[in-house]
């Protein structure tokens, strides 16, 4: 059996699509898609597989020719490229298999595939292949409440990657979080009891990454990885152990819940192993926000003082903030910038609210008559939360929120402030005990990178003072940290761009918004709320940071396996 695996491409527009970035270091997008050579792994080793990234690559005809079937699938931000695609599949007479987020949450969407294997692949798939070979393969199969079990999921066939293509190649611990936060899907997707791969498993894995030939860095697409601290805190001695035998060939990222910067063990055990960059949920700088939204283990803190805590210990962190709560008693701009710049984070995802399936948000929503009945279909045009969102009927006039949003993108990617974010970071981080060790290969293509860098950054663009201020500056206070400023500083190529495409769309969607009747309203239109979850079609609205094996892969610096 021949078996085509195809990731369908992601909007350009999107935060976590920093190709300009990646065109500095050779490569074509930045993280490798976990979810589908996971679920190759499942497959019949008789099945001979190849793997297209349309991110990366060309889907060409020769492709679709040489396979006997199909599979395909992805979260809601690449539904119109995935339909599209398997529109293009069935016209060429293929069998098509159909899976991830998006077509777990609405399958009515993807009803032209001939089958459906939604939930967690390491539950569905092999049902489906068992009733396959015996003839009698439904059309549709689903996890129900049944929970993968990790100890048994499958080493991913990381040889189907073109490893030069990515920044970086993404492994996988565990699924599920402790929490339950009121507009987060986590729960309802993978459980709040973390489940996890052991550590005989996850140094398999890094050991096949290794004999791979990839070096450097490596992201665990946890949606929480300290949500089990004590498993965790067994799992890094014994990868500090194997990075110490093999010469520290390899970096690390995750997400993190902000209590990470509670427990100093925890931190010195992650920055022992290497660990660089931590994605962190922020929200809001609103107590009030962040108790109604069931984020609590965020009000026990001080943000700021937690995220300078982790810079102490050598990690950056990247946050990520949302307006449009229901909460919100006038603007929170001005408050949420002056978070940004107290804890010196350069990179800030700050997105609309949005309502997705199964999560406590959507169904409250849902009694109240204010969800949109086409809340699980984005727009053609939006690329993820920074311009979709927002799905539903707020309680601030909707102007007012994206005159708010405005207002944080413009104050929080000027120029100046990026930068100065980046050497207030830089200066703050402890580099002391890095020990990745990249061979010549890699040192070359991070020169060669630089050199891109410098004319692009340093020469062409029109904010080069700040690029040459910063660097000047971490290299004379904090050299060891300069390797990474260099890489924050890279990332503005994209968003200085992204900055001005999601500017553009708010002064239309405010514009729009004002010479409304109903300025609540999103697209007035076409998004009428409905009374009752039941009546709208279902979707899970997921963003680019790859993270899973059920036909898909999630982003971003942020994605969970499963459905």
């Amino acid at each position: 059996m021949h078996c085509l695996l195809i990731f369908p491409e992601f909007t350009a527009g999107a935060f976590w699509n920093y190709r300009a970035t990646c065109e500095l270091m050779g490569a074509k997008y930045p993280a490798s898609p976990l979810g589908l050579i996971t679920v190759a792994a499942l497959l019949p080793k008789s099945w001979e597989c190849r793997l297209v990234d349309c991110n990366v690559q060309e889907l060409s005809d020769a492709d679709i020719d040489w396979a006997d079937i199909v599979f395909t699938g992805g979260m809601i931000v690449q539904q119109h490229s995935s339909l599209a695609l398997i529109e293009r599949l069935k016209a060429s007479g293929k069998t098509v298999v159909a899976g991830g987020p998006d077509a777990t949450s609405s399958p009515h969407l993807y009803d032209l595939a001939d089958f459906l294997v939604l939930g967690e692949a390491e539950v569905t798939l092999p049902r489906w292949l068992a009733d396959l070979e015996a003839g009698c393969a439904a059309h549709i199969y689903e996890c129900g409440e049944e929970r993968a079990d990790m100890s048994r999921s499958p080493v991913p066939r990381f040889d189907l990657l073109q490893f030069d293509k990515y920044l970086h190649i993404s492994i996988q611990y565990g699924r599920g979080c402790p929490f339950h936060c009121e507009f987060c899907d986590i729960v309802k997707l993978f459980g709040q009891v973390p489940r996890l791969k052991s550590n005989e498993q996850i140094l398999r894995e890094i050991d096949l990454l290794y004999a791979s030939g990839h070096r450097g860095h490596v992201d665990f697409v946890d949606d929480n990885f300290i949500g089990n601290k004590r498993e965790v805190k067994k799992l890094l001695p014994v990868l500090r152990d194997w990075l110490e035998a093999h010469d520290w060939p390899f970096e690390f990222s995750t997400e993190a819940s902000i209590n990470v910067a509670d427990d100093e063990q925890l931190l010195q055990l992650m920055q022992d192993v290497g660990f660089f960059v931590l994605f962190v949920g922020v929200e809001s700088p609103s107590m009030e926000t962040l108790v109604a939204t069931q984020k609590r283990q965020n009000t026990r803190r001080s943000i700021a003082e937690s995220i300078r805590k982790i810079h102490s210990y050598g990690m950056a962190v990247n946050s990520g903030y949302i307006i449009g709560f229901d909460a919100e008693r006038g603007s929170v701009a001005q408050s949420m910038l002056a978070l940004i710049e107290a804890s010196a984070t350069p990179v800030n995802m700050v997105g609309l609210l949005a309502a997705l399936p199964g999560t406590q948000l959507t169904r409250r929503l849902a009694r109240e008559g204010r969800l949109h009945e086409d809340f699980a279909v984005p727009p053609e045009d939006a690329a993820d939360q920074c311009s979709g969102g927002l799905n539903f009927v707020t309680k601030r006039p909707r102007v007012e929120i994206l005159e708010d949003y405005r207002r944080v993108i413009a104050g929080a990617y000027a120029p100046h402030a990026y930068f100065n974010r980046v050497y207030q970071m830089g200066a703050a981080l402890n580099c002391r005990k890095k020990k990745l060790r990249l061979p010549w290969r890699e040192r070359l293509r991070e020169l060669r990178g630089f050199g891109r860098l410098i004319w692009r950054m340093g020469v062409k663009k029109d904010y080069r003072i700040e690029f040459w201020r910063t660097l000047a500056r971490l290299a004379l206070r904090n050299p060891r940290a300069l390797r990474h400023g260099v890489s924050w500083m890279a990332l503005y190529l994209h968003f200085g761009e992204f900055m001005k495409v999601v500017l553009t769309r708010l002064d239309k969607d405010i514009e729009l918004a004002k010479a409304s009747h109903r300025p609540h309203e999103v697209r007035a239109t076409k998004r009428e709320p409905v009374a009752a979850l039941g009546a709208a079609p279902i979707g899970i609205l997921r963003y680019p940071d790859p993270r899973a094996p059920v036909l898909r892969s999630r982003l971003g610096p942020t994605d969970s396996a499963g459905a």
